[in-house]
Protein backbone atom coordinates (compact mmCIF):
# COMPACT_ATOMS: atom_id res chain seq x y z
CA UNK A 1 0.00 0.00 0.00
CA UNK A 2 1.08 3.24 -0.98
CA UNK A 3 2.09 6.06 1.81
CA UNK A 4 -0.97 7.81 2.80
CA UNK A 5 -3.77 5.53 1.15
CA UNK A 6 -6.48 4.35 3.08
CA UNK A 7 -8.16 0.97 2.26
CA UNK A 8 -11.74 1.40 3.05
CA UNK A 9 -13.96 -2.59 3.53
CA UNK A 10 -16.77 -2.82 3.61
CA UNK A 11 -19.87 -5.70 4.22
CA UNK A 12 -22.97 -5.79 2.82
CA UNK A 13 -25.97 -8.06 2.49
CA UNK A 14 -27.32 -8.13 -1.41
CA UNK A 15 -30.72 -9.49 -2.64
CA UNK A 16 -30.29 -12.84 -4.18
CA UNK A 17 -27.14 -14.50 -5.25
CA UNK A 18 -24.40 -13.68 -7.53
CA UNK A 19 -23.46 -15.20 -10.97
CA UNK A 20 -19.94 -14.08 -10.32
CA UNK A 21 -18.80 -14.89 -6.50
CA UNK A 22 -16.10 -12.22 -7.16
CA UNK A 23 -15.08 -8.79 -9.76
CA UNK A 24 -14.97 -5.44 -10.11
CA UNK A 25 -18.12 -3.49 -10.65
CA UNK A 26 -16.78 -0.60 -12.70
CA UNK A 27 -19.74 1.69 -13.67
CA UNK A 28 -19.29 5.86 -13.72
CA UNK A 29 -21.75 7.55 -11.26
CA UNK A 30 -23.51 10.73 -10.77
CA UNK A 31 -26.49 12.53 -9.39
CA UNK A 32 -29.71 11.35 -10.18
CA UNK A 33 -31.00 14.29 -12.28
CA UNK A 34 -33.80 16.10 -10.15
CA UNK A 35 -32.30 14.81 -6.55
CA UNK A 36 -30.02 16.22 -4.11
CA UNK A 37 -29.55 12.71 -2.57
CA UNK A 38 -29.69 9.99 -5.20
CA UNK A 39 -27.31 8.70 -7.56
CA UNK A 40 -27.52 6.76 -10.51
CA UNK A 41 -24.82 5.12 -13.02
CA UNK A 42 -24.18 8.03 -15.40
CA UNK A 43 -22.37 7.50 -18.22
CA UNK A 44 -20.60 11.56 -17.85
CA UNK A 45 -20.05 10.68 -13.90
CA UNK A 46 -17.31 9.97 -12.09
CA UNK A 47 -15.36 6.73 -12.32
CA UNK A 48 -16.26 4.86 -9.80
CA UNK A 49 -15.01 1.28 -9.21
CA UNK A 50 -15.96 -1.62 -6.70
CA UNK A 51 -14.05 -4.58 -6.04
CA UNK A 52 -16.25 -7.67 -4.28
CA UNK A 53 -15.76 -11.18 -2.80
CA UNK A 54 -18.91 -13.19 -2.22
CA UNK A 55 -18.43 -14.63 1.66
CA UNK A 56 -21.72 -16.73 2.17
CA UNK A 57 -24.82 -17.32 0.76
CA UNK A 58 -28.18 -18.10 2.52
CA UNK A 59 -31.53 -18.04 2.04
CA UNK A 60 -34.80 -17.81 4.68
CA UNK A 61 -38.06 -18.80 5.12
CA UNK A 62 -40.12 -15.65 4.90
CA UNK A 63 -43.79 -14.80 5.17
CA UNK A 64 -43.53 -14.23 1.15
CA UNK A 65 -41.35 -17.15 0.38
CA UNK A 66 -37.75 -18.16 0.44
CA UNK A 67 -35.06 -15.23 0.35
CA UNK A 68 -32.15 -15.65 -1.26
CA UNK A 69 -29.14 -13.26 -0.23
CA UNK A 70 -25.64 -12.78 -0.14
CA UNK A 71 -22.72 -11.39 2.48
CA UNK A 72 -19.98 -9.45 0.26
CA UNK A 73 -17.51 -8.10 1.47
CA UNK A 74 -16.52 -5.04 -0.80
CA UNK A 75 -13.09 -2.87 -1.30
CA UNK A 76 -13.48 0.55 -2.41
CA UNK A 77 -10.50 1.94 -5.27
CA UNK A 78 -12.96 4.94 -5.25
CA UNK A 79 -15.33 6.78 -2.83
CA UNK A 80 -18.00 8.17 -4.56
CA UNK A 81 -21.65 8.80 -2.64
CA UNK A 82 -23.79 6.07 -2.66
CA UNK A 83 -21.07 4.01 -4.04
CA UNK A 84 -21.79 0.66 -3.49
CA UNK A 85 -25.87 1.13 -2.58
CA UNK A 86 -25.73 1.90 -6.77
CA UNK A 87 -23.02 -0.17 -7.86
CA UNK A 88 -25.37 -3.49 -6.80
CA UNK A 89 -28.69 -2.07 -7.77
CA UNK A 90 -27.26 -1.28 -10.79
CA UNK A 91 -26.42 -5.03 -11.44
CA UNK A 92 -29.83 -6.03 -9.72
CA UNK A 93 -28.59 -6.61 -6.63
CA UNK A 94 -29.79 -3.66 -4.32
CA UNK A 95 -28.81 -4.19 -0.59
CA UNK A 96 -31.17 -5.76 1.61
CA UNK A 97 -33.09 -2.86 3.33
CA UNK A 98 -32.25 -0.21 1.09
CA UNK A 99 -35.30 1.40 0.74
CA UNK A 100 -32.99 4.66 -1.78
CA UNK A 101 -32.20 2.13 -4.07
CA UNK A 102 -33.71 -1.41 -3.88
CA UNK A 103 -36.95 -2.60 -1.55
CA UNK A 104 -37.82 -2.34 1.96
CA UNK A 105 -37.19 -5.58 4.09
CA UNK A 106 -38.60 -7.59 7.19
CA UNK A 107 -35.59 -9.00 8.17
CA UNK A 108 -33.42 -5.80 8.75
CA UNK A 109 -34.65 -1.49 9.33
CA UNK A 110 -31.82 -0.25 7.44
CA UNK A 111 -29.52 -1.08 4.25
CA UNK A 112 -27.33 -4.00 5.26
CA UNK A 113 -24.23 -1.85 5.25
CA UNK A 114 -21.34 -2.44 7.42
CA UNK A 115 -17.96 -0.43 7.49
CA UNK A 116 -15.82 -3.10 8.71
CA UNK A 117 -12.09 -2.29 8.00
CA UNK A 118 -9.97 0.70 7.91
CA UNK A 119 -6.20 0.33 7.18
CA UNK A 120 -3.18 2.78 5.85
CA UNK A 121 0.56 3.49 6.25
CA UNK A 122 1.18 5.68 8.80
CA UNK A 123 2.34 9.14 7.77
CA UNK A 124 5.29 9.17 10.37
CA UNK A 125 6.87 5.45 10.89
CA UNK A 126 4.71 4.17 7.56
CA UNK A 127 3.80 1.15 9.49
CA UNK A 128 0.32 -0.14 9.01
CA UNK A 129 -2.31 0.61 10.71
CA UNK A 130 -5.10 -1.32 10.62
CA UNK A 131 -8.89 -0.74 12.35
CA UNK A 132 -11.28 -3.23 12.18
CA UNK A 133 -15.03 -3.17 13.74
CA UNK A 134 -17.90 -6.23 14.56
CA UNK A 135 -20.93 -6.90 12.53
CA UNK A 136 -23.35 -4.86 14.51
CA UNK A 137 -26.31 -6.99 16.02
CA UNK A 138 -28.91 -6.57 13.27
CA UNK A 139 -26.33 -8.22 11.07
CA UNK A 140 -25.41 -10.87 13.61
CA UNK A 141 -28.96 -11.97 13.95
CA UNK A 142 -29.38 -11.68 9.97
CA UNK A 143 -26.56 -14.03 9.41
CA UNK A 144 -27.37 -16.94 12.06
Amino acid sequence: MSTNVFKKEYLCIIEGFLDKKSGVIDLPIGRKPGSIIERCIDENGQNSVTRYHVLKEFQKNTENGILAFSLVNCILETGRTHQIRVHFSSIGHPLLGDTLYGNISSLISRQALHSNKLSFSHPITKKEQCFTCPLPDDFQLLLN
